[in-house]
């Protein structure tokens, strides 16, 4: 039985939230009356970025709300889409005159409701939007359904996208820039144990000591199958060969790397699947440009990891480097 620590189950987003905004009064601020969490000083002049969709995935989005990245984010309740009305309410408080370029996981409600919000923004607040959509989750690229889920390469996007427009780039720039690299990026991912949604006690799905979940999303879906638990160097070859393999990457060949924790896996832990990545790579003769190492995108207390590798393009590792400030993320 997992015990939590919270009120009512039903007000953990909000109550997160409040409490996140209280902790970083200089970056951000919470507008509980519309649902958003927006830069505690808004930006002047520059194209503006909004995200969103269900929480339990934090510090994903609100954490990235600030200088170099988003402008607003928009959170859902738990795992559960946000409302049109907030996207839009989202969108307007992005714009600064330049238009806004919505980033958006590709999960139906999200894409419908932020398709919504867009089309109203354009007709009632003359607010011009580009979607970027992202779609980067290895276990379900299939040319059937709705594509491949999107999962930690947002968080490229999200700061490749948001120096850009920090350096003054135009709408369209910046929207190509968050497809392009959404479309060069893949992440793959394992569980160890399924995370416990707020006010259950139990989890999504159970797994035996021996078994890891393989491909698992980050709603606490399961994976395309169970393979055998074993050793760290041997579970992060099963994510690291696949997205070599799919991305085509050479010999010779460059990539920044997120090394990302579900939730529930200590630092100890992703420091020694971030080495595994380093050595398996570096077996294939590819080097890692740059890396980031921590719990960015997590599925409650999902014990596990996703890997996202992105071509590291020369143009790309600029914006990559360029200063953020956000409660998640600064450099």
């Amino acid at each position: 039985m997992r015990r939590q620590i919270r009120n009512l189950p039903e007000n953990a987003p909000e109550e997160a939230l409040e409490g996140l905004a209280l902790t970083h009064p200089a970056h951000i601020a919470y507008d509980r009356a519309r649902g958003i969490i927006t830069r505690a000083t808004p930006a002047h002049d520059k194209v503006g970025l909004v995200s969103g969709g269900g929480s339990g995935h934090e510090p994903l989005h609100a954490g990235f709300v600030g200088q170099g990245m988003l402008d607003v984010a928009v959170p859902g309740a738990v795992f559960a889409s946000p409302t049109a009305l907030q996207v839009h309410e989202g969108t307007v408080a992005a714009d600064s005159g330049r238009g806004v370029v919505q980033i958006v996981k590709n999960y139906t409600g999200d894409v419908l409701n932020f398709r919504i919000a867009g089309e109203l923004a354009g007709d009632d607040d003359a607010v011009a939007t580009e979607t970027v959509l992202v779609d980067d989750d290895l276990a379900t690229r299939s040319d059937d359904g709705p594509g491949a889920r999107g999962t930690a390469a947002v968080l490229a996007v999200e700061k490749i996208c948001g120096a850009s427009a920090e350096a003054g780039a135009d709408l369209s720039t910046v929207a190509e820039l968050g497809r392009r690299v959404a479309r060069n990026a893949r992440t793959l991912s394992f569980a160890l144990s399924a995370g416990t949604h707020p006010g259950d006690t139990e989890p999504a799905f159970t797994l035996d000591p021996g078994e890891v979940e393989l491909g698992v999303g980050i709603h606490g879906e399961r994976g395309t199958g169970r393979v055998p638990f074993a050793d760290a160097d041997t579970l992060i070859s099963l994510l690291v060969d696949p997205l070599v393999a799919d991305l085509g990457a050479a010999r010779g060949s460059s990539v920044i790397a997120i090394v990302n924790g579900l939730g529930g896996a200590y630092p100890i832990e992703l420091s020694i699947a971030a080495r595994a990545v380093h050595h398996r790579l570096a077996e294939r003769g590819i080097t890692i440009a740059r890396s980031l190492v921590g719990s960015y995108v997590t599925s409650l207390d999902m014990v596990g990891v996703s890997l996202t590798l992105l071509p590291a393009d020369t143009d790309l590792l600029p914006l990559w480097d360029a200063p953020v400030r956000t409660p998640a993320l600064t450099w």
